[in-house]
């Protein structure tokens, strides 16, 4: 699943390639898995608006809408109408990458691919389209869209200290609890827990104030690193250029099981904690 890097780089070029654009007409698959909401609802949440802004909100992105000053001049496979009226003037678009989720700007004479879900064409000719193969990402609409837990950017140490202190799980599960920090997931939870020194199976409550501080250093760090390589791509995973990450060549123990730890040449090991794979060094961390 794309995770906090991935999904910022996503936003970020879809930022830089369709801010201002205008949503003209929506088109909509037949697959009732990746509509969170109303298939009428979407699409008259979305045409004829704006789009003021992409940005990334915890794993999620945010396409920020408001109306356009001229209508919609049509387009083709209209999605179905809906006779009330979009929820509000500022709207949002919602999307969850899910597991396999793709959020491609393409040329309109590109070939629709297979498992394509949504087709926004916009004025500018171009037609952005999302893309999901196993059907576990979501598109939404609303507004006032919030992240359950804390930005992991933008958290201050103090509150980083607090989020965690006296919770008796595993540190590896409570950093990957969205209702604490919204965005980091299995990757970047190992890696941030390596450069930090300590072992993923510790309970959050052992960690003294230093263990707390260079885990927020390494994870910082991590997150920023990733962002600027363009995320990893271990799986699905292209930007909406259709670009892979290069993060992926810079882990020192995410998917290195059995191979040399990068500092002390022990092997890595992985063990599973709370149903997802943990992989860390067994010197390196304590």
């Amino acid at each position: 699943m794309p995770e906090l890097p991935e999904v910022e780089t996503i936003a970020r070029s879809l930022d830089r390639r369709v801010k201002g654009d205008v949503i003209e007409s929506v088109w909509l698959g037949s697959k009732p898995e990746p509509l969170k909401s109303p298939a009428a609802e979407l699409a008259a949440t979305l045409e004829s608006k704006k789009i003021t802004g992409v940005r990334r909100v915890g794993k999620h992105i945010v396409v920020d809408l408001e109306p356009a000053k001229n209508g919609p001049s049509g387009g083709r496979r209209p999605a179905r109408q809906s006779k009330k009226k979009p929820p509000d003037n500022h709207a949002q678009w919602i999307v969850h990458l899910g597991m396999t989720g793709r959020m491609l700007v393409c040329e309109a004479d590109e070939e629709v691919v297979k498992h394509t879900h949504a087709i926004a064409k916009l004025k500018s000719g171009r037609e952005l389209r999302f893309v999901d193969p196993r059907r576990f990402g979501r598109l939404s609409v609303t507004q006032g869209f919030a992240a359950a837990g804390s930005e992991p950017l933008e958290v201050e140490l103090e509150k980083f200290l607090q989020l965690f202190h006296g919770r008796k799980t595993p540190i590896k599960s409570a950093l990957l609890n969205q209702k604490l920090l919204s965005g980091v997931g299995n990757i970047y939870a190992d890696e941030s827990l390596f450069r930090s020194g300590i072992r993923p199976k510790r309970r959050a409550s052992s960690l003294s104030k230093d263990d707390f501080g260079r885990l927020y250093l390494a994870l910082q760090e991590v997150l920023k690193e990733a962002i600027d390589q363009g995320g990893s791509s271990v799986s699905d995973y292209v930007d909406s250029d259709g670009e892979e990450g290069f993060f992926q060549l810079q882990h020192r123990v995410y998917g290195r099981e059995g191979e040399p730890c990068l500092v002390c040449k022990t092997p890595i090991k992985r063990v599973v904690i709370g149903g997802r794979s943990s992989h860390f060094c067994p010197k390196c961390q304590k």
